[in-house]
């Protein structure tokens, strides 16, 4: 008899306060050159959607994008990003727990820590976060270790405990302090395998800096194509009211609900000696014509 895996997927329903957001441009795609990433305030882009059952519980998953024109009024191609917020911060020290010392795992100074941000470091909330490492002699290429990282399983104030004097080998030894200025956080993988006892996977330095990343939804990127004209628009050309004036040449395209849209100048260029017709010509006329209304023109 075959046992089964339960388990469940659920859309993200995370705070905007939780999201990094950035977008590039580019005016066409044959156009290639360094990629430049301009922030954007999530605040001020995403609008999360309110249950239909309860408006005040957030429908997750569901997010509005709200563009600025100030930002996204250029005709082209804009890649937006939108990944979770990374936290940058540097590791204070590696230890173990006093009262389990097989526990390793690393500590971070609460106090130096961005009051904005403060928050999640209290006890239990960075569970689930990871954490990436960057190289501790910088200018050597590429700063972060690519393709390292470790997942938080715990975090809870701790105080350091002194070691004993002459034994300079020993680890620190931290015990649980609510109290206390220094996060102790324990991570995975963090023990040697039972093959290898020796063989323990890194976790960091003292002094090493890192970056914390909640785990809430996968970073996704977004392409958006501005154009001049959206499929509504061309429509107008193909499917809606036009008029010719037979007077002055005015050709008017109106919109769905008959209000003018474009006009254009028809007129012909004919030989200046002969007078022999050579081209019928369209020029998009850019004073509109009021007199051209579809409604004082067919209830005429």
């Amino acid at each position: 008899m075959a046992t089964g895996n339960y388990g469940t997927i659920r859309p993200a329903d995370v705070s905007v306060e939780d999201v990094e957001m950035w977008y590039s441009f580019t005016p066409s795609r044959e156009i290639v050159s360094d990629v430049v990433l301009t922030p954007l305030n999530p605040a001020e882009v995403l609008i999360p959607a309110n249950d239909p059952n309860n408006s005040s519980e957030i429908l997750g998953g569901l997010y509005t994008l709200k563009l600025p024109t100030s930002d996204f009024g250029t005709k082209g191609y804009y890649s937006i990003i939108i990944r979770p917020k990374q936290i940058r911060t540097t590791i204070d020290n590696c230890g173990i727990l006093i009262d389990n010392q097989d526990v390793k795992g690393i500590s971070f100074n609460y106090d130096t820590i961005d009051t904005e941000i403060q928050s999640r470091f209290e006890n239990g909330k960075l569970v689930g976060y990871r954490i990436e490492y960057l190289k501790e002699t910088t200018g050597t290429g590429q700063d972060k270790i690519q393709n390292l990282f470790r997942i938080i399983t715990s975090n809870n104030r701790a105080i350091g405990i002194p070691q004993a004097q002459g034994n300079s080998s020993a680890s620190i030894a931290y015990t649980f302090n609510d109290n206390a200025s220094s996060v102790f956080c324990t991570l995975t993988p963090s023990s040697a395998p039972s093959i290898k006892p020796n063989a323990v996977p890194f976790i960091g330095n003292p002094g090493q800096d890192v970056i914390i990343t909640n785990t809430f939804f996968n970073p996704v990127m977004i392409e958006i194509e501005m154009v001049e004209y959206d499929d509504e628009s061309l429509a107008y050309a193909l499917y809606s009211n036009q008029t010719k004036s037979l007077e002055d040449g005015i050709y008017t395209i109106y919109n769905f609900g008959n209000q003018i849209y474009k006009q254009y100048n028809l007129y012909e260029v004919k030989d200046q000696f002969s007078g022999k017709p050579l081209y019928e010509v369209r020029e998009e006329k850019f004073t509109i014509d009021p007199t051209k209304d579809f409604d004082d023109i067919t209830n005429f």
